[in-house]
């Protein structure tokens, strides 16, 4: 467990870089990340690098005894690369170029582009790639940020096609796959399909559905790229990507197929009040902590992206940020919270953001670790408790959890295509369902519908539209109880509905069940729920179930129809069901597959790392943790205050 911090050289006078690399060390950090906005430094006109600085910035940093994560430099092209390939712009959905004088501005079918970022991480890995220093490589940074995955430039149309001819074959097929018959939609030949550009009506759900994954595959392509590159020229170092927090525009787990490391840039309350993930109520009663779910929901996803296991945090918020429609300051002990929290669900790293507040530009209202005028802020002060924290806790190896969440880019792009409701939020209702299991103490890992799930006790699928073709056999002999979501089995892989309706190919699990009508729930609406004791009620939308014999309704609506299905192990929840009710599915499945369920006090969160039980409070008022009269503890005590961090042996 090690600590590190992001640094801009290039954007500071170099006689600071001494000094700014001696108080690295001396704050307990060990590792810098560097370079990846660099690049019109590194490479000032086409093919002349100009090294001397960079080299002396690695250098600095290297005999302060820091080591250095090195950044390819391609998310911030240049303005020369601009002006003599004007095509490495993207295009967005009205046909607007996407400009120069930010970043993210390129459109990833661009070969003129491909050519240029494949020279420039050529040049740095044949520099730097056997460099003692450099330890690990991050390519570009956080893909798809500012909405930048999906391009309709001539580029991407050029590639969409010949991506579509690879998938179907002959434009039969793909007519066939695309139902275009429907609105005389019915193409001649691949050179007539377009992209979804101004259209006067919806487009084809199928057609929207194809391009999320042919833009997917060209990130992805992109990526392999650099990371062949780097694998030739850096051998032995890892190579690693920062992805996002809740952002699901690229297929993340076959990216880590690529990868050796995942991370991600955990910015609690950012997210929190800056994503359509957390309800007003929880955004004001959270604004200073962040919500107890959204950091730790990312973590367990991130841990799951790589079949090792290996994670980081790459950008750990240190401060208040500047990009949420409101920013606020965390809470004394809130930056020390998030480490501790980051590593109690086993990552190796985290490295804040970044190491000083730069006083121009886009982010000169984002904090760092020290102020514009450079005297230490609040967060470097929690970093550095936990700099000698860290010299006290053992290091222990994570365990896989004993229940799964699965999460499917495809089903929310396929949800996305057709939403039939204005506020079905995939990333909302994945979280809703992740915190109902965390309320209990549940450790959770997030995964894809590919994973082998045959080591879990519990399954819990949100929503999954696309079935895997052998996920139904997967999970049948796991033995697991099995909770579904509303939508789940709905769709087929090119969006056409369920062969005899849905849910599909989860009638495995749920004999003769067919949805026979779906309904959205507009804001205000709320379908009360019996579920035993518990007062529970149904918004946003609801599976209207024909329910056969055999199968038992363990709740209902008003009008008769059932809410909750169970036959056998699995259950299906027909609506975006409200938190209690969750909650009472989750206890009644965890108790089914012998799992101890512990409702926590408000904000408390648990996590298990080895034979360490760690413990975090996201609540107003202190609590009492569910520990031992006699509990060895390792970091805290038995009462924990808002914004607290403890960890004691299991025995």
């Amino acid at each position: 467990m090690k600590l590190g911090v992001c640094y801009y050289p290039e954007q500071w006078d170099e006689s600071l870089w001494p000094s700014d690399a001696r108080r690295m060390a001396e704050l307990g950090l060990s590792t810098v990340r560097i370079a990846e906005f660099a690049w019109a430094l590194i490479e000032p006109a086409p093919g002349r690098f100009e090294w001397d600085w960079l080299d002396r910035a690695i250098n600095t940093l290297a005999e302060a005894g820091l080591e250095v994560v090195l950044g390819t430099p391609t998310a911030a092209p240049p303005q020369w690369l601009v002006d003599q390939h004007p095509d490495v712009l993207a295009v967005d959905a009205q046909g607007r170029t996407k400009q120069f004088g930010s970043r993210r501005h390129y459109c990833f079918s661009s070969e003129a582009f491909h050519a240029a970022s494949a020279r420039v991480v050529t040049a740095m890995a044949e520099r730097y790639g056997r460099h003692p220093a450099v330890v690990a490589w991050q390519t570009d940074n956080e893909y798809g940020c500012h909405d930048t995955t999906v391009s309709h430039s001539p580029n991407a149309l050029k590639r969409f096609r010949i991506w579509l001819a690879a998938r179907y074959g002959s434009i039969e097929a793909l007519n066939q796959a695309w139902g275009n018959v429907f609105w005389s939609m019915s193409y001649n030949s691949f050179d007539d399909v377009g992209l979804s550009v101004a259209m006067p009506a919806p487009p084809n759900p199928s057609q929207l559905l194809a391009l999320h994954r042919f833009a997917s595959d060209e990130v992805l392509r992109y990526n392999r790229m650099q990371v062949e590159i780097l694998r030739r020229h850096a051998p032995g170092r890892p190579v690693l990507h920062n992805f996002m927090g809740f952002f699901g525009n690229f297929e993340h787990h076959e990216m880590g197929r690529d990868l050796d490391i995942a991370s991600w840039d955990s910015y609690p309350l950012g997210h929190l009040d800056g994503m359509n993930v957390a309800s007003e109520a929880e955004k004001l009663a959270h604004r200073r902590t962040g919500h107890p779910d959204i950091a730790a929901f990312n973590h367990d996803l991130y841990r799951g992206v790589v079949a090792s296991g290996r994670w980081w945090v790459m950008e750990q918020q240190a401060g208040a940020v500047n990009w949420a429609p409101w920013n606020a300051l965390p809470l004394p002990g809130m930056v020390r919270a998030w480490t501790w929290e980051a590593f109690a669900h086993g990552a190796e790293l985290v490295s804040y953001f970044r190491w000083r507040q730069v006083p121009y530009a886009q982010e000169q209202l984002h904090s760092g670790l020290n102020t514009p005028d450079n005297l230490l802020a609040t967060g470097s002060e929690e970093a550095a408790q936990v700099a000698r924290e860290l010299a006290t806790v053992p290091v222990e190896t994570s365990q896989p959890a004993r229940v799964a969440l699965v999460v499917d880019y495809a089903g929310k792009w396929a949800i996305d295509a057709l939403p039939n409701s204005a506020d079905f939020e995939v990333h909302t209702l994945q979280l809703r369902w992740y915190s109902a299991l965390r309320r209990l103490g549940l450790d959770v890992d997030v995964l894809p519908a590919s994973a082998d799930f045959s080591s879990y006790l519990l399954v819990a699928v949100p929503t999954l539209p696309v079935v895997p073709a052998d996920f139904v056999d997967r999970l049948q002999r796991s033995g697991a109880q099995l909770v579904f979501g509303p939508r789940s089995g709905s769709r087929t892989a090119e969006m056409h509905m369920a062969e005899g309706l849905p849910p599909g190919p989860l009638r495995a699990f749920f004999p003769g069940l067919r949805v026979t009508a779906v309904e959205g729930l507009r804001p205000g609406i709320a379908l009360p729920v019996s579920l035993g004791d518990t007062a529970a009620e149904v918004t946003r939308w609801r599976d209207v179930l024909n329910l056969p014999a055999g199968l038992t309704a363990e709740g209902r609506y008003p009008d008769g129809h059932a809410a909750v299905v169970l036959h056998g192990a699995a259950r299906y929840v027909s609506g975006w069901l409200c938190d209690a009710g969750l909650e009472e599915v989750m206890v009644r499945a965890a108790r089914a597959a012998g799992l101890p369920d512990q409702p926590l006090p408000a904000g408390l969160r648990l996590r298990r790392r080895g034979g360490l039980q760690f413990a975090i409070h996201y609540g107003e008022h202190a609590v009492q943790l569910p520990a031992p009269a006699d509990a060895r503890f390792v970091l805290g005590g038995p009462v924990l205050e808002a914004g607290g961090v403890a960890a004691w042996w299991l025995d």
